[in-house]
């Protein structure tokens, strides 16, 4: 190729990594308050974690858009190969995470029309750790930084064993007073969202790390989610 179409495509390549970041940190702001909703009773934070997927999910086109006509004009190979599909597969993962944070919002709204309870702020430590990790897979994303997606990775039961601590506390609530179980089903709601989203940033990793490295991490990925054990409403991410 010559200079010019070399130049050319790399500036392409660089324009989807930074739609990708852009489309990160508005994923990353909508679960910020989504999180916000539900620690602080804030319905104002609920509606922009709700009113944010229209971007997220505009942005997830565009990438695909541009990613297919790059693969078809360009034909990428190695890891330019793979940085355009990586890009594809992370977009697709980061508007199911603004779609969990949208389901959050709209719960959020429910639950602050009721008295508070003082799990909500389990809630909001669950939150916070699925944030984090989301923020570092996405630092990874920018860096390349193989070592740290697997970082991610490998911290996937941590959001797991919130989850399973906070549910069994669910279930003990609804069947000491019945009165609780409208209010309980939305938070077991929230927290499967919460957890879900924590499983999407440990599959951007397995993405980054691929990508990277041109390898797999072979190991079991580490669960410990042990609520599969026990019946539990489960809510699609789909609008």
């Amino acid at each position: 190729m010559t200079d010019h179409i070399v130049k050319s495509f790399s500036e392409q390549l660089e324009g989807l990594s930074t739609m990708v970041a852009q489309m990160g940190g508005l994923a990353e702001n909508q679960l910020a308050s989504a999180i916000e909703a539900i620690a602080r009773r804030d319905s104002g934070a609920a509606e922009r974690a709700v009113a944010g997927d229209i971007r997220t999910d505009e942005l997830q086109q565009e990438i695909e858009d541009r990613a297919l006509k790059l693969l078809a004009l360009r034909q990428p190979m190695a890891v330019d190969l793979r940085d355009t599909l990586a890009a594809i597969k992370i977009a697709a993962e980061l508007e199911r995470i603004g779609d969990l944070a949208k389901n959050i919002g709209k719960r959020a709204l429910v639950l602050n029309r009721e008295p508070p309870i003082r799990l909500t702020q389990s809630l909001a430590r669950m939150g916070k750790v699925a944030l984090s990790q989301l923020k570092q897979v996405l630092d990874a994303y920018s860096g390349r930084n193989a070592e740290s997606a697997e970082a991610v990775w490998n911290r996937d039961g941590e959001i797991d064993e919130i989850y399973n601590s906070l549910f069994r506390e669910l279930l003990t609530y609804m069947m000491e007073d019945p009165r609780t179980i409208g209010l309980c089903t939305h938070l077991l709601f929230v927290a499967k969202n919460i957890e879900r989203s924590g499983d999407h940033a440990t599959n951007i990793a397995e993405v980054i790390y691929y990508m990277v490295s041109a390898g797999h991490l072979t190991a079991n990925r580490p669960k410990a989610d042990t609520t599969s054990e026990t019946s539990v409403p489960y809510e699609n991410s789909r609008p």
